[in-house]
Formats: C-alpha cells, structure tokens, sequence
C-alpha cells in the first residue's frame, strides 16, 4: 500500500472543499484533495445551474402564456421537451467542465481520485490501496438525496433531481414528493412546460417559509398552477403499466387514484459522512451517526477534525459552503489556533414564480431572541404599481424590527424579485440598520422596491421608537 504524510486532507472537491484547499494551500503544500466520484459541485451538476436553466425555459413558456394580458397575440405555445433537455444538458456539461478544468489545475500530487474512510483519528485509507496519515483533516464530501422507503415502490420510475437533468424528454405526467426548494423550483418547471403535476408533502410545510401569513398565501398561489397538498394523505405508491399509480385521500372526493409517468422523490438530502467509517474518527456522533461540530469554526469537538458544506447539513447553500470551506480551510491551516469565522446573514432564495426568499433571522427566531419584544410591517404586491404595470402582482412581503432599538431583525418574501430585494434586505441586516435608517435609503420611482418601503414604513408604525416618515407616494395608486 502506497503511504503519504500531509499536513492536511480534504475529502470531497465540491465547492467547500475546493475552497478549503485553495486556503490550506496558502500556508502548507503538504495537501491532499480526495474526491470518490466526478469531479464537478453539486450545483453545477445536479443543482443550482440545470435546475436554473430548466425554469429558464418554463419562464419563456409561461411569460408567452400571458402575453394576452398586455394585448399581444403569442399564438400557439408549443413546447419541444427535446430541445429543452437539451440546451439544459448543454449548458450544464459547460458549468460542469469549469469546475473540472478548475480543479486539473491543481497539482497532480495533490489531487487523489478514490473512496476514503477512517482508519483512526489521523489515518485514512483510500480504496486500499493508498494510506494518508494526516495532520488536521476536513471532511466536505456533500450529500445526496434521501428517498423514504415507501417510495421506492416505484421501482424504475423512480427519479431524482440528478435524474431529470439526464432525461431525454419530457413526460406527460410526474408526482413529485415533496414541496422544498427542489420539489418546488421543478415541480412548477414541469408544469409551466406541459407536464401534469400534483405535488404531495407532509406535516404542511410549503418551501423553508417559516411565516403563517406567507406560508398560507403561497399555498394557494400554488395551487392555482397545480395540486400541492403540503400534508397528504398518501396510502400507497405501486408499479403499474403504465407508469405509478398513487392512491390517496384528496379531502374533497374521498379516496382516489392516479398515474403518473414518474414520481420524483424531492425529500430532502443527506450527508456523505455514512460511507467513512467516522467511527474511527474518535469524534462525538449525534444519534444519526453525524459528527458533532462547532458552526463557528466548523471544529469537530476538540479534535483536530473539521466539516464544511453539505456534509454537516448545517446550511446546505453554496454561498454557505464556500464561507465554510474558508473557516475550515483557514483553521485547519493554522491549527491548533482554531477562530471562529466570519459567517454572512442567512440568506435564501427559492426560484419559483413568484419568488421566495428568507432573509435574516425568522419570525420564531425573532420571537425567541426579542422575547417577543418586536413588531412586524407587510406589503403585498397585489396592488403595488410596478409589479402591476409588468403583470407579477402576486405576493406578499412581511419584515421584522426590535422594539425599543429599532434594528431590522429579517423577513420573509414570496413575490416578484424576491432574489433582488432580499439582497437589499440582507445587507442592511448584516450592516445592522435599524428600519428608520433603511427607510432614509434612496427609492427610484417607479420599481418593486417601493414595495419594501412601504412595508418598512409599515413596520416602522409598529415600532415603539422614533418618528414615522411621512406617507406613502399617493399619486400613484395604494402600494407603490
């Protein structure tokens, strides 16, 4: 068996990992990078971009579909599902090949392609044939779907995300399980391109919407395009000809039964740590069998052991697995001196139509850090005048202040530009402004953003502290 000494390992060349290894390698040239399958991130792949440039096409179809509304004739839509699959096939191998380019960059002796697992604190083994000892180790080796057992009655039409982006063609018809951020963003993709959804959840979450009022409005925003029953009642999933055949209680018609072509399973992911042998590791497991980490420092324990991105399913967002692939990265480098990082507001953004985005601090967590001491200010897009005048006027924006020192805490979005203005939102929380200092911002007139004014201004009313600005932009109808 080949041996190697390094100052630090890395396992998994996604994004955390990547990051980490450009940072390890700034102060030690005494790295080794491993990655068990292609190289390539999740979100170049299987996530952000092929999920984007399927939605860039469901948007094309959708906005041709309401072309009437403005008085302009787009004729007969007709979909090509071939065509799509396959510029979304063809850009996708394009991020992917970016990524693989950048990671061939590194030097060969860094990079070690194979599956490891621990053999002790300090020592992996790499489909037995090489053996690491390692200083200081960082485990960033991602996740992947997880699929509850009673569907995987569906046998060979059973898809995931990484499955459609291979797809030929579209179906007629898919059941997706599971509304989240894939389920969503591909469920409603599938629909507005002409494939016939429903969409089952349970325990009635819609998204990562945390608020009641959001949560509610987004349901039936939802349900108008396609069912989304975000707490079915599901009895069996079966194999039929034909494709799957899902009975379950739709609380109108009793007890029914449909068929679908296939059934994506969007139940959420799970980390790569289950292959490791991170017993081995001598860190302390949670009843999962997942490593016990400091999210500050990304430090396992007091061991010399670091988990960044996906792998600790801490904050699976590539903005936050590359922010942690530098605090793991620069602590492994430096250790023993271990700091903690430098970790960005919450930021979150889901790519349906209209849009859902969660910035800052939740309205629970509000709750729980003010001790209820605070207010909330909300805007809804139905009547604001430049969503109007472009046809998005669907949705509903709520914002959350401290009483007494006046800060903007977070909110919570589902409208028209919600990527856009939770940026805006973000970075004043992260600046820490309190809601008077916001609302002293300039607004162009007229754009969405008066939107967040005017459910500032709201806030700010709510508040128990300072003067309230003077009102709303009154020429140009409620809203603006």
């Amino acid at each position: 068996m080949d041996k190697r000494e390094v100052d630090v390992a890395i396992i998994g060349a996604g994004t955390a990992g990547m990051v980490a290894y450009n940072r390890v390698r700034k102060v030690t040239d005494k790295v080794v990078l491993i990655e068990g399958d292609h190289y390539g991130t999740t979100c170049a792949r299987v996530g952000c971009m092929p999920s984007k440039l399927l939605l860039a096409a469901a948007d094309s179809a959708w906005q041709m579909a309401q072309a009437d509304l403005f008085g302009v004739s787009a004729g007969k839509i007709s979909v090509d599902g071939k065509r799509v699959m396959a510029r979304v096939r063809s850009e996708r191998d394009r991020f992917v090949a970016s990524v693989v380019r950048s990671v061939k960059e590194f030097p060969e002796e860094h990079r070690i392609k194979g599956h490891a697992r621990f053999a002790g604190p300090n020592h992996l083994i790499i489909d037995n044939e090489t053996e690491i000892h390692a200083q200081r180790i960082i485990i960033a080796t991602g996740s992947r779907p997880n699929i509850p057992g009673f569907l995987k009655e569906a046998k060979d039409r059973l898809v995931v995300n990484d499955d459609i982006f291979e797809w030929q063609d579209l179906p007629a018809s898919v059941v997706v399980f599971g509304p989240g951020v894939i389920g969503l963003e591909l469920g409603q993709a599938l629909s507005r391109l002409g494939v016939r959804v429903r969409m089952f959840g349970v325990g009635g979450a819609v998204g990562p919407i945390q608020d009641d009022s959001i949560r509610e409005y987004a349901l039936k925003r939802f349900n108008e395009e396609f069912p989304l029953d975000p707490d079915g009642d599901v009895k069996r999933v079966e194999r039929v000809d034909g494709g799957v055949a899902v009975t379950f209680t739709d609380g109108i018609n009793g007890e029914k039964t449909e068929t679908f072509e296939y059934l994506l399973a969007a139940t959420g992911r799970r980390p790569n740590v289950d292959n490791l042998d991170i017993q081995n590791a001598d860190i302390e497991l949670d009843e999962k069998g997942l490593p016990l980490f400091d999210p500050h420092t990304l430090r396992c324990g007091q061991s010399h052991i670091f988990i960044a991105g996906d792998a600790n399913n801490n904050l699976p967002l590539l903005h936050e697995a590359a922010d942690e692939g530098r605090i793991a990265g620069n602590n492994a480098a430096s250790y023993p001196d271990v700091r903690a990082g430098l970790r960005s507001t919450p930021l979150a953004v889901v790519f349906t139509d209209p849009q859902i985005a969660s910035v800052g601090l939740t309205i629970d967590e509000v709750d729980k850090r003010c001790g209820g001491r605070f207010a909330v200010g909300e805007v809804s897009f139905e009547n604001q005048g430049r969503s109007r005048v472009i046809g998005k006027n669907s949705g509903l924006l709520r914002v959350y202040g401290e009483h007494g020192s006046g800060l903007f805490m977070g909110a919570e979005m589902f409208g028209p530009a919600a990527e856009h203005i939770a940026h805006l939102l973000a970075w004043s929380a992260q600046r820490r402004l309190t809601v008077s200092e916001m609302l002293g911002m300039p607004f162009y007139h007229p754009v969405i953003e008066e939107g967040v004014r005017t459910a500032l201004r709201d806030l700010n009313r709510n508040l128990n502290i300072g003067p309230v600005p003077e009102g709303d932009c009154t020429d140009c109808g409620p809203g603006v």
